[in-house]
């Protein structure tokens, strides 16, 4: 029978058996590959990719910030997969050893070898427990870094929307130091009021003021930015733009209720298992010779309220499952409330744009009748006024745009790259 075994294995011409034919071996897994593999959250969170686009101010931004995290969850994350690992061999026989003082000049010296046999899926719960705390470490890691781009990010568009207002306050002063010096030299004629004088001059001291504390904004963002980075981000510039549109990646808060649900019902499946008695087989070696025995224990004594414990263990499974519900439910919510924030401010921003325009051809067409003498100073300042004003509100308006689509792009864990992480 072995011979027409081996023959059945024979190729048509005679040739060497099929199975040790010459073929590439598979290529080895690594920890990580065969951890993704076994998990659908790790794997999920793995094949995420950062929506910051390479090179830009963000990207300037992450990395360094990155490079500076110490990763406090990291090591909770290394500290679970340790557990999981030691976890995955809990099948295995259990031995120690065993002393005991018979006399005061006597003791005995035993190995004790202990092999569970059954035990209502307890060791199985125990690995699924393991294998559950991994992956809400692994989610918490990542929300933690998701977290702190984030944070860098909103630091940065702090300095970068001071030092376009600074800009912005620099050239209004200007033109307004230019109305003033017009109207002192109108006071000083005779042509004009000292009180219109004295009204630019307000004007002016208020520009200065919002000046000065743009000024310290800017200097307060960059100070916070450069102590979260590894590196001085003074020099990065500009605003980038985050395509949050059509990503339908999961928010990382419902997958740390589905871990939390699993780890949960492993819990529950653990204590029940308690309630139950098991089979555990064991022997023992030493001193006083060896013996092999059959053991039915429970880790507690059966009681009156035995039953109901195990029908609230059994009620644990439905719980879980509404708690990832209400997190679905709450993480939908927020993302719609923001997705319908990003629309608002898109037509905001086109719509202060178009303001801006009309108010800048206002202002050309009061300068060019005061040029020929059919305006006052004081109605050119007032249409100059509506003309800064407009501006402010755009400026405004774009950066809240900015921070609205990092928003998205946090809720849904997208402002790193899970591999990296």
């Amino acid at each position: 029978m072995a011979l027409l075994g081996v023959t059945g294995c024979m190729s048509a011409d005679g040739g060497e058996v099929s199975r040790f034919m010459s073929k590439d071996p598979a290529p080895k897994m690594t920890e990580a590959e065969k951890e993704a593999a076994e998990s659908i959250i790790i794997s999920d969170l793995q094949a995420r990719r950062s929506l910051l686009p390479p090179g830009s101010a963000y990207a300037q931004v992450a990395g360094p910030v990155l490079e500076a995290y110490s990763r406090p969850a990291e090591a909770e994350l290394r500290s679970a997969r340790l557990r999981a690992k030691a976890a995955s061999k809990n099948w295995l026989p259990r031995i120690g050893p065993n002393i005991s003082l018979t006399s005061l000049s006597d003791v005995v010296a035993q190995l004790v070898v202990e092999q569970v046999l059954f035990d209502n899926g307890r060791k199985k719960a125990e690995r699924a427990f393991a294998k559950a705390d991994v992956e809400a470490a692994a989610v918490t890691l990542a929300e933690d870094t998701n977290e702190r781009v984030f944070t860098a990010l909103t630091l940065y568009l702090e300095g970068a929307k001071a030092r376009e207002w600074i800009a912005l306050e620099q050239a209004t002063l200007k033109d307004m130091q230019h109305f003033e010096w017009v109207m002192n030299e109108r006071v000083k004629g005779g042509v004009s009021d000292m009180s219109d004088l004295n009204v630019l001059r307000q004007k002016l001291a208020e520009i200065q003021s919002t000046l000065s504390a743009k000024q310290e904004e800017e200097a307060t963002a960059l100070a916070e930015l450069n102590a979260m980075s590894a590196r001085p981000l003074n020099d990065v510039t500009g605003v980038s733009d985050v395509a949050v549109a059509g990503t339908v990646a999961k928010p990382l808060s419902v997958l740390q209720a589905e871990a939390e649900k699993e780890r949960e019902i492993a819990s529950a499946k653990m204590e029940r298992a308690g309630l139950l008695p098991g089979v555990t087989a064991g022997g023992t070696l030493g001193d006083n010779g060896s013996g092999i025995g059959v053991n039915v224990k429970s880790d507690q004594l059966l009681g009156l309220g035995t039953v109901d414990s195990m029908k609230a263990l059994d009620v644990a499974r439905e719980a879980a499952n509404r708690r990832v519900g209400q997190a679905e439910e709450d993480a939908n919510r927020r993302l719609r409330r923001l997705e319908t924030r990003l629309s608002a401010l898109s037509r905001q921003v086109s719509e202060a744009s178009v303001l801006t325009q009309q108010a800048k051809a206002n202002l050309d067409l009061f300068q060019r009748q005061y040029d020929a003498g059919q305006r006052q100073v004081m109605d050119v300042v007032g249409v100059y006024e509506t003309f800064a004003a407009r501006q402010a509100a755009r400026l405004d308006l774009k950066y809240e745009l900015a921070e609205a689509r990092l928003q998205v792009a946090r809720e849904r864990g997208l402002l790193a790259d899970g591999s990296s992480i």
